[in-house]
């Protein structure tokens, strides 16, 4: 059973496509083709269902796919551990990252890094959902706030600083709180993924929670920003998601007299887990580019 045609059926199955596959693999759509059957052929089985539309996996593709992507993976890790004690990163990467802070810092500091190792094959999942890093099949996730699973070592990228917000035609309209308890009435901008309804400041150990006014409930840090934008309540966001509207004075930061919680960027792999020599060298260029204090703390921002 040739090792090209396993991967190849991964691919596939991955794509959901042989033309994508195709395309991924560099190799001719018959090529796919012609290893797909091959494969079917040495195991007596389909693996494939193929209509004019769509491609889906069998029963027995879905089992076989399981123990395929296992094969592929440890012998790409396997190659790239070969590489790696030549001098060279090399070998396939597998992160994922939130959408917000992926599109608009984590990919300009990555693209240096990857045209100076070339043999790196990235691949980057931005969600802002919460992933199982071991199931989902990620090297690693990069992650704003808080890391709960105990079975994940993370190590610190960046310190995000939060700042509250809200348009000046809002705070013209409902007034400026300046104390906690001035906060709890006013309508919220609330991150989902958080748990909608809480604000919390101050130091750790000594957290003060505000319960504001759930206004408004969403997954994804540019949204909030434009709500935030659009007046249609206070927001509490990391630094790099308000800086730009701060400066432009389309936000103005709302202060209360207590800091917001400090938190940070991290980048977690699974405990017991092989750290390769490319996740290192990524960690160490991330810091360096992000730097300490981050660059987006840098710009001013403009207060009420």
């Amino acid at each position: 059973m040739k090792l090209d045609g396993i991967a190849t059926f991964v691919t596939v199955a991955e794509c959901k496509s042989l033309s994508e596959a195709a395309l991924k693999l560099r190799i001719s759509r018959s090529v796919v083709s012609d290893r797909i059957v091959e494969l079917e052929k040495e195991l007596g089985t389909s693996l494939l269902q193929r209509t004019t539309r769509k491609i889906t996996i069998t029963e027995d593709g879905m089992e076989f796919l399981q123990r395929a992507i296992r094969i592929v993976r440890e012998v790409e890790e396997a190659t790239a551990v070969i590489a790696e004690r030549h001098g060279t990163l090399a070998g396939p990467l597998r992160i994922s990252a939130p959408v917000t802070f992926g599109r608009l810092h984590l990919g300009p500091a990555l693209y240096p890094f990857l045209a100076r190792h070339p043999e790196i094959g990235l691949t980057l999942d931005l969600n802002d959902r919460r992933v199982d890093a071991f199931s989902d099949g990620f090297d690693a996730i990069i992650r704003h706030g808080p890391i709960q699973d105990s079975w994940l070592v993370a190590w610190t990228l960046a310190s995000s600083r939060r700042v509250l917000v809200a348009a000046p035609a809002y705070l013209a309209a409902h007034g400026q709180p300046t104390t906690a308890a001035e906060l709890e009435g006013h309508r919220g901008i609330f991150y989902l993924n958080r748990g909608a309804g809480d604000w919390r400041f101050g130091p750790a150990g000594n957290t003060t929670i505000v319960h504001g006014q759930a206004g408004l409930v969403l997954n994804n840090g540019d949204m909030m920003r434009d709500a935030a934008v659009a007046g249609l309540g206070i927001a509490l966001l990391p630094q790099f998601i308000a800086s730009e509207a701060l400066q432009r004075g389309e936000l103005v930061s709302v202060d209360i007299g207590i800091e917001p919680e400090q938190e940070f960027i991290y980048i977690a792999h699974r405990e017991g887990q092989r750290v390769s020599a490319k996740l290192r060298a990524l960690a160490d260029w991330l810091r360096e580019a992000f730097g300490n204090p981050p660059y987006w703390d840098h710009s001013g921002d403009h207060s009420a």
